[in-house]
């Protein structure tokens, strides 16, 4: 079974809040009141109001994801570059000081 989207499950919540606001008295007897109404209310507002701030930090995170990406691909570039230069001019022997494993 399929789970709905949030856009389809805040509609269903808007549609079902008119409907039971306009019946109310009718439906009274079975505990669907005034404060019932209200407290799905507020659950849908809340909803709203937490799905808004998660996009906000999805957001935020591709931001930091992207920052991160640069700042790896400027360090490896460095990395490499120190890498030729000790390979160039410290002994094979030394190589394991620098974390080079290479047997060349």
């Amino acid at each position: 079974m399929a789970t709905k989207t949030f856009a389809q499950q805040t509609s269903d919540a808007q549609v079902m809040l008119s409907g039971l606001r306009a019946n109310t008295d009718r439906l009274s007897k079975r505990s669907i009141n005034e404060d019932f109404v209200a407290g799905l209310q507020a659950d849908l507002d809340a909803c709203i109001a937490l799905n808004n701030e998660q996009k906000t930090l999805k957001a935020k995170l591709k931001k930091k994801t992207s920052d991160l990406n640069k700042k790896m691909e400027a360090m490896e570039k460095k990395v490499a570059e120190a890498r030729k230069v000790v390979k160039l001019d410290i002994s094979q022997t030394e190589w394991k000081e620098f974390g080079i494993a290479d047997k060349r």
